[in-house]
């Protein structure tokens, strides 16, 4: 980490009074580990926190302590804001618009546009929540239980349990510092991937029945309606997309997530060697090169064959 830039961050954190904390969109379990840890570290110090995620929290995160403190938008003007786990001012949703620049943005995405004053981007990190907890414990901030048990979550739900490709030593080994805090990570780790709601199973079932599978390419979709017929409140895919990697053969599986008539959420995620960054970035979306995403414009079906025809051409030359 580049000492001057921990430093300023520092700085700024300390001497603000009324931080607002902002993570993306459909949140996972980076961003609402990343807005809790820092969060409740702050609240710690005695600062007035704000944690706004436009979304709200996902059922599978709500046991996480904090999880009812966070907002949908902001309530009062803060006087430092700080972007995590976004790697663009768009991914933060309405809740910036009318406050500029933000001060502080904090993240691991390769596609990281550095849109903030200050910009910490660390793409070694397997998660925003690893670099959080470096900084934090580096700087010397008292971090409570509760903090390190979002940190912990964090850096668990981005690497599925540290099976990802880029997990490294040092990330095993801010999971054994976190679990000195008094933390159980088998709990952790079952609360956080294995437990599923009734209605993300039907959604699952929904979506399952669209499955298809072409030369190393598999793909489901999952539209309005099934999210409607499962009864299931996310925008998201209940986490299916990763579950897909169990499927032999698979080199790239991509989710198409109907958002409304004119809009798609994509989700790609593929085995090392197929860098799925590019074709997601190519869309306007991000992400790193093993698991990526983009909000795309036009109906279900639009989407569908320009997505596919990118990842094939992906595919094909690999």
């Amino acid at each position: 980490m580049n000492d001057n830039l921990l430093q300023e961050i520092d700085r700024m954190l300390r001497q603000c009074r009324r931080p607002l904390i902002v993570s993306h969109v459909r949140p996972d379990g980076d961003a609402v580990g990343s807005l809790l840890g820092l969060g409740l570290t702050l609240q710690e110090s005695g600062k007035e926190v704000q944690m706004v995620l436009e979304d709200g929290v996902p059922l599978s995160l709500n046991h996480l302590p904090g999880a009812d403190q966070i907002q949908r938008a902001p309530e009062e003007p803060p006087d430092c804001v700080v972007a995590v786990d976004c790697s663009d001012l768009i991914r933060t949703g309405t809740s910036l618009k009318s406050m500029g620049t933000p001060d502080i943005n904090i993240d691991h995405h390769p596609t990281n546009e550095n849109f903030a004053v200050v910009n910490l981007v660390i793409e070694s990190a397997c998660s925003t929540t690893e670099i959080l907890f470096r900084m934090l414990k580096d700087h010397g901030w008292e971090i409570p239980a509760t903090a390190a048990e979002a940190l912990l979550t964090g850096l668990i739900t981005d690497t599925l349990g540290f099976q990802t490709p880029n997990v490294t030593g040092h990330a095993l080994r801010t999971a054994a510092d976190l679990v000195e805090y008094g933390l159980n990570i088998s709990e952790l780790y079952r609360k956080a991937l294995v437990e599923k709601s009734f209605e993300a199973l039907k959604y699952w079932g929904q979506g399952l029945q669209t499955l298809q599978r072409e030369n190393g390419l598999v793909w489901v979709s999952m539209d309005l309606e099934a999210r409607k017929a499962a009864g299931y409140p996310g925008r998201d895919d209940a986490d299916l997309v990763n579950q897909l990697s169990s499927i032999r053969g698979a080199n790239v599986r991509v989710i198409f997530i109907q958002q409304s008539e004119e809009e798609v959420k994509v989700s790609w995620r593929s085995q090392p060697g197929f860098d799925v960054s590019g074709v997601a970035a190519s869309f306007g979306g991000g992400g790193h090169r093993t698991a990526a995403g983009a909000t795309i414009s036009g109906t279900m079906e639009e989407v569908q064959a320009r997505v596919l025809g990118a990842t094939r051409v992906l595919i094909n030359r690999t």
